[in-house]
């Protein structure tokens, strides 16, 4: 049912239509942040086979909080 879902041809058409929608100044950022939730995904799946606790990461948004003046 689902023999050639995946082809070069069908990628290259994801990847135009993603160009037109998010432009080409965005498709870098979402790469690196797609390849950052990967790498963190695959470490805490390792840290959990091993029975550690998963290292934490802190959300960007907590790094800085808004100083009040």
């Amino acid at each position: 049912m689902f023999e050639g879902l995946f082809q070069p041809m069908h990628m290259l058409v994801v990847f135009g239509i993603a160009l037109l929608v998010f432009g080409p100044k965005k498709l870098p950022e979402l790469g690196k942040g797609l390849g950052e939730s990967i790498r963190g995904f695959k470490s805490a799946m390792a840290a959990k086979e091993e029975g550690k606790p998963a290292p934490a990461k802190p959300h960007a948004s907590t790094q800085n909080p808004p100083s009040e003046d």
